[in-house]
């Protein structure tokens, strides 16, 4: 396990002034960590100085920025060999925190997994249609594509800085990153508690983020992942449209109608840029 000495644990925070002071009390009176570092994104209530009383060191941003942005400064600030990063809402289990940084240094980063029966109805379903895109897009079986419960080396997370969004979707951002950048990725069960107040996150909003981000990351580190099955599938629906057309007219009447043509020949346009884009991609790996 690594020694408290060497972890920093950030909390992004935006006016958690109900659950802070409590998460940082918790924090502290388990080990001598090198500090319990919130990050105040612009609130606009006691959070920071609620925060500040408990006994942690805050930096607050003039306004609000994001969650990511929190984390990205959070990040930057550290001054421990490993980052811990945790929700400041209370859902994340002090308890746990043990049993997530244990595996750093085998591991370049370790996730803390819920269990969808932590999570309500929509959340979960949600996270279920994410985690199986994710887990076929980068050949992993990924439990949590989301959990923000995690820690890694904070020289790891520095190479990855430049790939995070400032809103909600760093967990998401960060897992594939690693992955697909060869890094080793382990899951730990965790508990996931109810938060206090009330949620951020906005479904539809923040859910189509999330996977626009996912197919960002998989198509910046193996983009035939994406390129192929979309290359495949319309070479297969102009196939099977010009076959359809000429048996259905018949002996000597049929003939490959253009938008059979067009299919077929978007596919092989989309597969050719799939290519170059595997090159550019395996060109940066070697950089």
């Amino acid at each position: 396990m690594a020694s408290p000495e060497t972890v920093s644990i950030v909390i992004p925070a935006f006016n958690e002034e109900q659950a802070i002071a409590g998460v940082v009390t918790q924090l502290l009176a388990l080990a001598p960590w090198a500090e319990v570092l919130v990050v105040d994104d612009g609130s606009s209530d006691a959070t920071a100085s609620c925060a500040e009383h408990a006994g942690a060191r805050v930096v607050r941003h003039p306004y609000n920025k994001g969650n990511g942005a929190a984390v990205k400064t959070g990040i930057r600030e550290a001054k421990g060999e490993i980052v811990l990063l945790m929700d400041a809402d209370g859902q994340h289990d002090p308890e746990d925190v043990a049993a997530v940084i244990g595996p750093v240094g085998p591991y370049d980063m370790v996730i803390g997994a819920r269990s969808s029966a932590d999570q309500d109805l929509l959340r979960a379903l949600g996270n279920a249609v994410f985690k199986a895109l994710a887990s076929w897009l980068t050949g992993r079986p990924i439990p949590d594509l989301t959990s923000g419960f995690r820690a890694a080396r904070r020289e790891r997370l520095l190479e990855i800085l430049h790939l995070l969004p400032n809103g909600f979707s760093y967990p998401t951002t960060s897992c594939l990153a690693f992955l697909k950048a060869g890094h080793n990725v382990s899951f730990v069960p965790i508990r996931a508690r109810a938060r206090v107040g009330t949620s951020k996150i906005r479904a539809l909003r923040d859910g189509t983020k999330f996977l626009l981000l996912i197919f960002k990351i998989v198509t910046l580190y193996s983009p035939l992942k994406v390129f192929f099955p979309v290359s495949a599938a319309s070479f297969l629906l102009g196939l099977g449209y010009g076959l359809w057309n000429v048996l259905a007219s018949g002996p000597g009447h049929g003939k490959i109608p253009m938008g059979s043509a067009l299919l077929i020949q978007l596919a092989v346009v989309v597969f050719l840029f799939g290519l170059i884009s595997e090159q550019i991609a395996s060109g940066q790996d070697r950089r």
